[in-house]
């Protein structure tokens, strides 16, 4: 979602669209205004504590939408698009909207009933649910990052179909792309004949020990690297995940690489045979589209907006079930065969070329346009904020 944000905030600013993202303040060292680039900037608003745990966020809602009313009407600030990313994002967007006469409308990127069917206790606030219902009831228009997501909000929130639109997530071509396999390697000192990676938070719901188990599995896995790219060194799903490897034997196949800048991706989906995406649930999957980008296969799970983002037997593999044998399977096959390897290779960075982030932003502009009921032309002209 943040590079969902990043992103798009920055390709709408340079085509001259003022956009303001309003959020909470964590860091006492953040100004409350940041430049994200031409035209785009950041501005946080004091809502409860810095350090508030992510369930408890909820409860400081109405003081972050008195905060967002009295910033935009001290500055004279006139939205004509109001676009809430997240439920927690949903209930100021909604007044703010309704308050200055814009069009309100709703991202989730992620949906509380679809995690409650595919892995429950989430850790959720438990109101999370019915405020995502009253956000798809109210706002004018629904933007999904799939198809997928699109049916799950008409099937389990009741959406209205006509109010539902997709614009799907993106990638920089400038920094996604193939490079040397064997410099990245050496970048990043990977002596394996064969590296396996995951990029994802350290959660339950990505899957990632049905991944540790797939490659316990393997005929040849004392050839084969694990990366885990994400995540911090006090993740409790870390912990597990460390004492799971050692219980098969892969504490020697497996680095925990935490955190790394986005600017770094690229050396790590290069540096891969095969990217692993094992998730019980994603609303797009941007990983798996970055290592596309990359020319690097992937293995996912057949779920959620990864079924549009992975062609099977085309860019990489989907596999329709949670458990580590089909996963170890694939993974044989991928790496047994450099043929096929570079073939699918070939067919994920084709599949990936027509998704960069400007043909986003085109999506996102056409929503916003239809919200206005055709007004767009004469705003565009004024540099109207959105």
């Amino acid at each position: 979602m943040n590079v969902f944000l990043k992103e798009t905030s920055k390709e709408l600013g340079r085509r001259g669209i003022a956009v303001d993202i309003f959020t909470r303040f964590h860091d006492p060292h953040d100004p409350q205004v940041v430049a994200l680039g031409e035209n785009a900037r950041v501005i946080h608003l004091a809502a409860g504590p810095l350090a508030e745990p992510k369930h408890s966020l909820a409860q400081h809602l109405p003081s972050f939408t008195e905060a967002l009313r009295e910033y935009t009407s001290s500055r004279g600030l006139r939205y004509d698009v109001v676009h809430g990313h997240y439920w927690l994002s949903g209930p100021p967007a909604l007044t703010l909207a309704r308050e200055q006469g814009a069009p309100a409308i709703a991202s989730f990127h992620t949906l509380a009933r679809v995690q409650d069917l595919v892995r429950p206790s989430s850790g959720d606030a438990p109101e999370r649910g019915a405020v995502e219902e009253r956000i798809a009831r109210e706002a004018d228009v629904l933007v999904s990052s799939s198809a997928q997501e699109r049916e799950q909000l008409l099937r389990l929130y009741g959406a209205r179909p006509e109010r539902c639109r997709v614009a799907p997530c993106g990638y920089d071509a400038s920094l996604f792309r193939p490079m040397d396999q064997e410099q990245a390697r050496r970048a990043l000192g990977l002596t394996a004949p064969h590296v396996v990676l995951f990029v994802g938070r350290m959660e339950k719901i990505k899957g990632i020990d049905i991944l540790l188990r797939a490659v316990a599995m393997l005929e040849e896995r004392e050839e084969v690297e694990v990366l885990l790219v994400g995540g911090g060194e006090q993740d409790p799903e870390r912990h597990k995940l460390a004492a799971l490897a050692r219980e098969l034997g892969l504490e020697s196949r497996l680095r925990f690489v935490g955190r790394v800048p986005q600017e770094e991706l690229p050396a790590y989906y290069n540096a891969a045979d095969v990217c692993v995406a094992p998730s019980f649930y994603e609303t797009f999957g941007m990983v798996a589209l970055e290592a596309m980008a990359c020319g690097t296969p992937v293995i996912a799970a057949r779920v959620g907006g990864l079924q549009s983002t992975v062609q099977d037997g085309a860019s990489g593999f989907l596999v329709p079930w949670h458990c580590p044998e089909p996963y170890a399977e694939r993974l044989e096959t991928v790496l047994g065969n450099v043929v096929l390897r570079r073939r699918l290779a070939a067919g994920a960075e084709e599949a990936a070329r027509d998704k960069t982030w400007q043909l986003v932003a085109d999506r996102l502009l056409g929503i916003y346009e239809d919200a206005l009921a055709g007004r767009w032309s004469d705003l565009a002209m004024t540099g109207a904020r959105s």
